[in-house]
């Protein structure tokens, strides 16, 4: 669906972005991370036909972004970080006026309209005025018209920016429902452990280069720490570490809070095992489970040049 080969955009002697290439496969959600200032508004707005790069080429859906920037128009819904709405208006005012931008039929609008506002839970909004709705209503109306026209490819900038819990919930949850009617999405978050939630894929850029990029678990598995196994008991923490590390040979990395922490990258049998010799030494366990490094920590390790 969107494949990006050496893309620059350049400001004098600043670099924003730095032959940047990557590819995301239709039907996916690709979470598009990095620092302020690594050059994700820069690429979304080229992708967006808002700005042309310097050098390197982008498609969507095999059309060449710069060749045909209203055929990509009509291909891409693009939601900026700083969105814009026009407070007079009422709900479906705004939505009407960007329907008729597209060229899209009086009687089609009105269906559709009403489509998106059930979709975004909207429909009890629709002759409210702009300008009377909650932050999070007005990303989710902003949201809205970025479908009006049915685009195949959606580049969300922070959709969720600045938004309470609950609204950063209810955003999670309509990406989904667009994944799930076949939209194809490009997003950009801080909200890391979210990211991992909803997205098929990750890209992590940094200085206006891509790091590294790929499924959430493959990112995750170039890390170096791995995942660990965390035992909780309630008491003889001194006897547990004991067994770990002279019958298991295993080696405890913390002892704190009666939680014992060790590396671990055996298999569920090993982790029987263990779980055996604990029991056999009368140690009442608590909890039992495997952690995989957090997807935060992976990103301070990639953008700090830490994976190999």
């Amino acid at each position: 669906m969107l494949q990006v080969e050496g893309l620059s955009k350049k400001y004098g002697k600043l670099t924003a972005v730095d032959e940047l290439s990557f590819k995301v496969d239709e039907g996916a959600i690709f979470g598009f991370i990095g620092p302020n200032g690594a050059g994700k508004t820069t690429t979304f707005k080229i992708l967006a036909t808002l700005l042309r790069p310097s050098s390197g080429k982008a498609w969507i859906d095999g059309e060449e972004v710069i060749s045909d920037p209203r055929r990509i128009r009509q291909l891409v819904g693009y939601m900026p970080d700083f969105f814009g709405v026009y407070d007079d208006l009422k709900v479906d005012e705004y939505l009407d006026f960007y329907g008729a931008s597209y060229g899209i039929p009086s009687a089609r609008r009105k269906k559709t309209i009403d489509e998106l506002l059930e979709l975004v839970d909207l429909s009890h909004k629709r002759e409210a005025y702009v300008d009377s709705l909650s932050r999070g209503m007005k990303q989710r109306l902003c949201l809205t018209r970025c479908l009006i026209h049915d685009p195949r490819l959606l580049i969300l900038d922070e959709p969720a920016s600045g938004l309470d819990p609950r609204a950063r919930l209810e955003v999670k949850e309509i990406l989904k429902e667009l994944k799930s009617m076949g939209k194809t999405i490009i997003v950009s978050s801080h909200i890391l452990s979210e990211m991992a939630e909803i997205c098929t894929h990750m890209g992590i850029i940094e200085a206006g280069q891509m790091v590294v990029s790929g499924t959430v678990e493959e990112i995750m598995q170039r890390t170096r720490e791995g995942q660990s196994l965390e035992i909780k008991v309630m008491e003889k923490t001194a006897e547990a570490e004991a067994v770990l590390r002279d019958e298991m040979n295993m080696n405890v990395l913390n002892t704190a809070d009666r939680i014992l922490e060790l590396p671990f990258s055996g298999d569920e049998q090993e982790m029987n095992r263990i779980l055996t010799a604990l029991m056999q030494a009368e140690i009442p366990v608590v909890s039992f489970s495997l952690s995989r490094s957090k997807l935060e920590d992976v990103f301070m390790q990639i953008t700090r040049g830490v994976v190999q």
